[in-house]
């Protein structure tokens, strides 16, 4: 099959340099780039280090000399976005995207979780606007009263001015909210999975108008962000969540295959590598799935290529690196398969827990773990620690690679880990 990226940009335009959304320029964690630090500390090889105002899970993303992440201002319930200058971590700009009452969370999330995006002209976030009332807590164990919502999103010219916002439509969880969106052609789309009358949304790029709505049936809540590859001469946009994994065309919303399950509830994106989309879930019950995205309609019974229960992942996002898919438990406990058969070649313990997803650049695969401790490895089949680095702070973000440098947002900083930059 014919791989092609088409996850934020047109072709001819996408750049090695720039990080411009959820795990990177292919949407996968993934980065062309050589010459990557492997050895820091807190006070070793870091460029710079400074105070992000307020809490949030959302990562940073790189252009060129900007970046770019969201935070929420607790004790004057507002939701942020920051621009700082790449070079020196200065804040160049920020503004109040939103005001709104603190929504009901998950303990393990934030109420800055959505990663932005950007094509190097406009800067696009999302976050969720409660309303005042209280409603008991659809699809929970212990009954509860949560706050309901709305999906806000909203884009910003690259000096910081507003150009639109915009309510895409209701939103319940008892989790919270975690949308990042996701820039194809001349579209904004988001994730509208939740406990309600679920959606996709894509809206026009330039005026925030939407441009096409497709209902998700299941209405379970999930936080899944889609990749868009061309395979098999077709584009598809494809996710898990809300009891299945399906695939899309992001130009209309029309589906293109489903599979139902494996589980309810999903938070780690899919990976593709050329033959397989690969799904590791998630709520309540933990799967590794290895699909074949040739299909048409539902295609449950005949298109799983291998399966596998152990070591699945829940909130960490899985990586290809050649012949390998890796994936880390959010207990810790990384396995590396074959992705081809779904033979294990190794299942090791890293330190702690985790919920950062890993990125990888120049053949090493880089697991940060929820007490910052990063740990880099070369897959092979079998298992060997490159280096071992600590920041001894909480992280619940996943790095960002940009010219040679490593951007990772801890629970109260956000370093550059590199050589500084003229």
């Amino acid at each position: 099959m014919r791989l092609v990226l088409f996850f934020f940009f047109v072709a001819g335009l996408i750049q090695a340099e720039n990080w411009p959304g959820w795990r990177g320029p292919n949407g996968d964690g993934t980065s062309p780039e050589k010459g990557i630090p492997v050895k820091w500390s807190g006070t070793e090889n870091i460029a710079w280090k400074v105070t992000i105002p307020g809490n949030g899970h959302s990562s940073p993303v790189v252009w060129r000399n900007r970046v770019f992440l969201t935070s929420c201002l607790p004790q004057k319930e507002q939701r942020i976005l920051l621009c700082l200058d790449r070079n020196t971590g200065k804040t160049l700009w920020k503004d109040v995207v939103l005001n709104s009452p603190l929504e009901t969370i998950h303990p393990l999330n934030s109420r800055a979780s959505g990663t932005p995006a950007t094509d190097g002209q406009h800067v696009f976030v999302a976050f969720m606007m409660a309303d005042d009332r209280k409603i008991p807590a659809p699809n929970v164990g212990t009954p509860r009263m949560i706050t309901p919502g709305s999906l806000i999103s909203a884009a910003y010219d690259m000096e910081g001015k507003q150009k639109w916002k915009i309510n895409a439509g209701n939103f319940v969880s008892a989790h919270g909210f975690n949308t990042c969106p996701v820039l194809f052609e001349d579209l904004v789309i988001l994730n509208g999975d939740h406990d309600g009358d679920a959606y996709l949304v894509a809206l026009d790029r330039k005026t925030g108008k939407e441009r096409w709505r497709t209902r998700r049936e299941n209405n379970t809540r999930s936080y899944v962000t889609p990749i868009i590859r061309e395979i098999d001469e077709r584009t598809q946009m494809i996710l898990s969540g809300s009891l299945c994994v399906a695939s899309y065309n992001p130009r209309n919303g029309k589906r293109h295959w489903i599979i139902n399950g494996p589980t309810e509830q999903f938070v780690a994106s899919v990976v593709y590598n050329g033959e397989y989309v690969f799904v590791t879930s998630g709520y309540p019950e933990r799967h590794i799935v290895a699909i074949r995205p040739d299909g048409s309609g539902n295609v449950t019974d005949t298109h799983v290529a291998w399966r596998t229960n152990r070591g699945a992942a829940y909130v960490p996002s899985p990586i290809i690196v050649g012949p390998y898919l890796l994936v880390v438990a959010d207990s810790g406990i990384a396995s590396c398969f074959d992705a081809k058969t779904g033979k294990r070649h190794w299942m090791e313990r890293l330190p702690g827990g985790h919920s950062p997803s890993p990125v990888s650049a120049d053949g090493l695969v880089y697991f940060v773990s929820d007490q910052g401790v990063t740990t880099i490895i070369r897959p092979s089949d079998t298992f060997g620690v490159i280096a071992k680095n600590e920041l001894d702070e909480p992280v619940s973000t996943s790095p960002a690679i940009s010219q040679g440098q490593i951007f990772l947002r801890t629970h109260q900083h956000l370093y550059c880990i590199g050589s500084k930059k003229n």
